[in-house]
């Protein structure tokens, strides 16, 4: 049963943030640079209603020491869901790896892999629960 309920999981905040992506899809279609996407959809999130972080700095513990600005998350909508994007050929398993790694780092359950150098961004798609 657990499964099942981390299926659903943030579902509904999902949906609302895969339908302001494809906006911005549809809107600039695929080619561009990644920080374009980025900042559009910050934009486009801001006008469905949803609110949003970008360039969100996550600290990682090493050997018992915080490394402030390890790294840096795309999007974080709601404080829910961590947005990776990006602009690439196709999605490789090191995109996937580092989506399931800035979630565990974050303490966010929930990542949305979103590759926008596709014909239909529903191709570009990847849902991550941890």
């Amino acid at each position: 049963m657990r499964k099942r309920a981390n299926e659903y999981l943030f579902s509904e905040l999902s949906g609302r943030i895969l339908s302001s992506a494809i906006r911005v899809h549809r809107t600039l279609g695929p080619g561009l640079l990644e920080n374009a996407y980025r900042a559009c959809l910050v934009r486009q999130l801001a006008l469905d209603g949803l609110g949003c972080e970008d360039e969100v700095a996550v600290a990682v513990n090493y050997q018992g020491i915080e490394v402030a600005d390890a790294y840096r998350a795309d999007i974080i909508v709601e404080r829910s869901i961590l947005l990776e994007l990006k602009a690439v050929e196709r999605l490789s398993r090191v995109r996937e790896a580092q989506v399931l790694t800035y979630l565990r780092l974050s303490g966010i359950r929930v990542g949305l892999l979103l590759n926008f150098n596709v014909a239909r961004l529903k191709d570009g798609i990847r849902r991550f629960i941890v």
